[in-house]
């Protein structure tokens, strides 16, 4: 069954401050819409992730996430997320609210799962604080749940949902719908790293809860490639003049190569070869900043941010230096990271070995991250 995700980000966010919508404000290293969109770019079982932004917003939206699908939502978000249905092309669906970033692969695997048995399912954790009513009584927690997103529903029934809403109501939210239609929603485990960001106090609260969690942890990454007539030399995401290119399935772009396998190294997942095969015709001539930034999304997806990056080039020809600021400024785009946060160093051989000799082109990387300490 194809499987999309709704990121619903067309709030104006007035309420968090800081002059610009929240889903589009830095948290924990990025645009806090980047993380969850990380979080379903990245998982095998999402097909397609479409963004619904207010109007006007396009320009914050391509500073976040590039170029990247979306629509244009509603006044409320019912009506944000009835356009979001009426433009995606799945039988599953999960509608998720941008302003609760660190969404996991575990939480998305387990609405999947529920959705084999129901129409819709849900994430929730039990309520913890004792509650009274506005006149003081105690209201007791049994049976109550804090309800999360993302929601994920069967797209026939959710649909059938909006279109049965009276105009005149709003929901609290889409499984109130489904449930309106007489249909069950299944309750998964939530995650506590899932709480809403509303406010100016949310945002500190939640980079001290997710700094607090990170360990930091280092990768290495090597790649070789020989120079061949009649190809482009792509190094970091540039295009390099010379008499030769590298040549290699993809772009043989042996930067970007080293930095993914470090990036995969760090979360102990596999190498470029595992994700991208060479057998693979798909991969052929693809250039290699899709590699780099599957590998930085499988980061994000593990709660993780990615600190640094150190990479060295190692040839006798052509020199790196006169290209080291637009090779690093490319890196730092692809990465989404300040340019200050990628080093650039060029080496040689001093004529030894095959990139001594000019055959080929060597680089290696070591990228350092922080993700959540999980023992």
């Amino acid at each position: 069954m194809k499987t999309a995700a709704i990121i619903v980000a067309a709030g104006s966010g007035t309420r968090a401050g800081g002059g610009i919508p929240k889903q589009f404000a830095m948290l924990a290293g990025k645009p806090m819409l980047a993380h969850s969109f990380a979080a379903f770019s990245s998982h095998p079982a999402i097909d397609e992730v479409l963004i619904v932004i207010g109007a006007g917003q396009e320009a914050m939206l391509a500073d976040a996430l590039g170029d990247v699908r979306f629509i244009i939502g509603g006044v409320t978000r019912r009506e944000s997320v009835a356009n979001g249905l009426a433009a995606i092309e799945a039988e599953r669906v999960l509608i998720h609210d941008a302003a609760r970033p660190f969404l996991s692969h575990v939480v998305i695997d387990r609405l999947l799962a529920a959705l084999d048995t129901h129409k819709g399912a849900i994430p929730g954790l039990p309520v913890a604080d004792t509650l009274v009513s506005t006149a003081g009584d105690a209201v007791s927690r049994e049976g109550l749940t804090r309800v999360q997103t993302p929601q994920a529903f069967l797209v026939e029934t959710i649909r059938a949902a909006h279109a049965a809403w009276p105009e005149d109501r709003e929901a609290t939210d889409d499984a109130q719908m489904v449930r309106a239609l007489g249909h069950g929603v299944a309750i998964v485990e939530g995650d506590a790293a899932l709480e809403k960001v509303t406010h100016p106090a949310d945002f500190a609260a939640a980079e001290m809860r997710h700094s607090a969690s990170l360990r930091v942890r280092t990768a290495q990454g090597f790649d070789v490639h020989r120079f061949a007539e009649g190809e482009e030399l792509w190094l970091g995401g540039v295009l390099i003049p010379h008499t030769h290119g590298l040549s290699g399935h993809s772009d043989a772009d042996v930067a970007l190569h080293a930095i993914t396998d470090a990036l995969l190294g760090t979360i102990g997942a596999g190498d470029i070869g595992t994700h991208f095969p060479p057998s693979d015709p798909q991969w052929r001539g693809v250039r290699s900043a899709r590699f780099l930034e599957h590998a930085a999304g499988l980061v994000a997806a593990e709660g993780g941010v990615i600190d640094f990056v150190d990479l060295t080039v190692i040839c006798e020809a052509p020199k790196v230096g006169p290209h080291r600021d637009a090779i690093r400024a490319s890196i730092a785009a692809i990465l989404k990271l300040p340019v200050a946060r990628v080093s650039l160093k060029a080496t040689t051989t001093e004529r030894l070995g095959f990139t001594g000799r000019g055959e080929g082109m060597a680089a290696q990387a070591i990228a350092t991250v922080r993700l959540p300490d999980t023992n």
